[in-house]
């Protein structure tokens, strides 16, 4: 998370509610350098999709069986991380124009904080379902897809191979780094410079969420 406030200032709604519309992260545990376990040594990260309840105080995941985060659950529930990135780019000094500005790189990141946990087997079934359920429904003019649509025997084998998880959040922090302790004027010329020039397939959306407002 970046240190200065003035990129730090949407609520906690705004970054529940993004996180939650992204469903998508870095999850990240610090695992012992003294494991006798040399595949669980030092930090292990995973990306995973996930669903962020409505309060915003819980998610579940699942991660794949062989995933060296697993064997490190097997002691227990442990402090972790996931990092929700949004749309970046460079900023170029120019589209400022005004003197005396250096390059920076803007972008959008939420941090969820919390214990992570497996769940039980038998739990694995209801996940699935509720996670392609919510999916699903983001895409349009399509009829959802349904796990009843596998055959049987493939769907067991498949469920064998995955673990569902619970994270419990504790924390929602939030960088939006958008220029906005830049003038307004100045902030919206870096907007209209970033949608006409920046590089990347996110720089419309980022140019847009320069443009504000911004939460207090």
């Amino acid at each position: 998370m970046h240190p200065n406030p003035a990129f730090r200032k949407p609520n906690a709604t705004r970054n529940r509610d993004y996180a939650r519309e992204r469903g998508f992260g870095v999850l990240s545990l610090n695992a012992p350098n003294n494991s006798t376990d040399t595949a669980i040594n030092g930090p292990l990260i995973s990306h995973v999709p996930f669903l962020l309840n409505a309060d915003g105080d819980s998610l579940d995941l699942h991660l794949v069986r062989s995933n060296p985060i697993l064997r490190l659950l097997q002691d227990g529930p442990q402090p972790a991380v996931i990092a929700v990135s949004g749309p970046d780019g460079y900023v170029s000094p120019d589209w400022y124009e005004v003197p005396d500005q250096v390059p920076t790189w803007n972008y959008v990141a939420v941090h969820l904080r919390g214990m992570i946990e497996v769940l039980p087997q038998e739990d694995m079934r209801a996940m699935l379902d509720r996670q392609s359920a919510h999916f699903e429904a983001l895409l349009p003019h399509k009829t959802p897809w349904t796990i009843d649509k596998m055959t049987p025997e493939v769907l067991e084998k498949m469920m064998r191979q995955i673990v569902p998880c619970r994270m419990t959040v504790t924390a929602t922090e939030g960088t939006w780094k958008l220029n906005q302790n830049k003038p307004d004027d100045v902030r919206l010329r870096a907007a209209d410079q970033m949608e006409a020039y920046g590089t990347g397939q996110e720089v419309r959306l980022l140019a847009a969420l320069m443009r504000g407002p911004f939460s207090p």
